[in-house]
């Protein structure tokens, strides 16, 4: 099975704390032109399957024996080369034990290193939720082997990956916690990657829920359960992430261009986060919001394959940032413009103003959740309590 050693393309830090990990990944169809593609928080590479076979027209693995008939050069045209791989933690990658281990940083560079193994100098890089953070950091770190950007249902993360605070969302998190079998999971990612309507569309004689659920209970049972070192890890590579003003700066300094891809019903990662981050890689990100939950790339996989497609192709032409972009152009703050990256004063104050505005509110609705979370737990626990000591207790 093909496995990078991400130690062997790194320096003698790196090396030293990656010692004997292992990062399992697969190649789909043969070409020129390379994609590599990351997974979210408790995905595995099978989970891109959709754009796979859009970009390189098969889901059969290049090391899978199959006649050479059966791997196509894609739709993209000219030939496609595909990479998806697991992140650590998860799948059949190596899964380390501290949480130390598990940065933003540091999976961009075990990327990195599955790029480096693949003798790949550049290529387009798209990633997922958890994902499209990874891709971020890479970006930053190597600006120059990447060819476009692809961040799907992306924040900002830290405070930003707290959900919307509602009665779904609560009920959601509280089955979470709670789910311990393949079936119990099934059900609650299902709530967790599709919008309502979606689920409640009819296939057939039965529901779109109902087949797809059956579909995540076979895949989670083969893949198993998400180990709890895994589970902590990546969750912790999400809380810890940051893109700072230096890694915007380096992002952008390379001219690539950029899609920035959204469900609007995203439950998970909020929309607005999404724009936030598009509207600071302006003018080079174009801002794509579909009709669809946190899961977008399956739920409205031929929408988010076409502006994929398109997104390859346009970094191949001499098609102008301003043409590219859908966003309104900034008229203060440190917006990101190939002529100059300065604020002014003004700009930047009421930049600061808003951002601690946004971010008390953030963490004033994260701890009304935290509390109503607790709540739930002490309510379902006086129920489950015997009633005869219950009712004892309170004569």
């Amino acid at each position: 099975m093909p496995y990078c050693e991400v130690g062997k393309y790194q320096n003698d830090v790196d090396a030293n704390c990656n010692n004997g990990t292992k990062i399992f990944y697969r190649t789909y169809g043969q070409g020129p032109i390379k994609v590599l593609l990351i997974i979210g928080l408790a995905g595995t590479h099978n989970s891109w399957d959709p754009q796979i076979k859009a970009l390189a027209g098969t889901i059969t693995p290049n090391d899978a024996e199959s006649p050479a008939s059966d791997r196509s050069s894609g739709e993209g045209g000219g030939g496609v080369e595909v990479c998806a791989f697991d992140n650590r933690g998860m799948g059949l990658s190596s899964v380390p034990t501290k949480k130390s281990e598990y940065t933003t940083s540091i999976m961009a560079k075990d990327a990195i290193a599955v790029m480096d193994h693949l003798g790949w100098e550049k290529a387009h890089i798209f990633g997922h939720s958890m994902g499209a953070m990874i891709a971020c950091k890479l970006a930053a770190m190597v600006p120059e082997r990447v060819l476009s950007l692809a961040l799907l249902n992306v924040t900002g993360g830290g405070y930003e990956c707290i959900p919307r605070i509602d009665r779904q969302t609560l009920s959601i998190a509280v089955r979470f916690l709670k789910a311990k079998t393949p079936e119990q999971r099934a059900a609650v990612d299902l709530d967790t990657h599709y919008s309502k309507e979606y689920l409640e569309e009819d296939v057939g004689t039965t529901t779109r829920r109902a087949v797809l659920y059956q579909e995540y209970v076979k895949g989670i049972s083969a893949s198993g359960m998400q180990s709890n070192c895994g589970f902590d890890g990546q969750i912790n590579a999400c809380w810890s992430h940051k893109l700072s003003r230096a890694d915007l700066e380096s992002i952008c300094s390379a001219g690539f261009l950029i899609s920035v891809i959204h469900g609007r019903h995203d439950v998970i990662a909020q929309l607005g986060h999404a724009k936030r981050l598009a509207k600071k890689l302006y003018p080079y990100a174009r801002m794509v919001e579909l009709p669809g939950g946190h899961l977008v790339s399956h739920e409205r996989t031929e929408e988010v394959n076409d502006a994929l497609l398109e997104l390859i192709k346009a970094s191949t032409s001499k098609i102008s940032l301003y043409d590219w972009t859908n966003l309104p152009k900034k008229s203060s703050g440190w917006n990101m413009t190939p002529l100059s990256r300065k604020s002014s004063p003004e700009g930047s104050r009421s930049s600061v103003v808003v951002d601690i505005v946004g971010s008390l509110q953030m963490f004033l609705m994260f701890f009304f959740g935290l509390f109503m979370l607790a709540y739930e737990f002490m309510r379902r626990g006086v129920s489950r309590l015997n009633p005869v000591r219950v009712n004892a207790a309170l004569t």
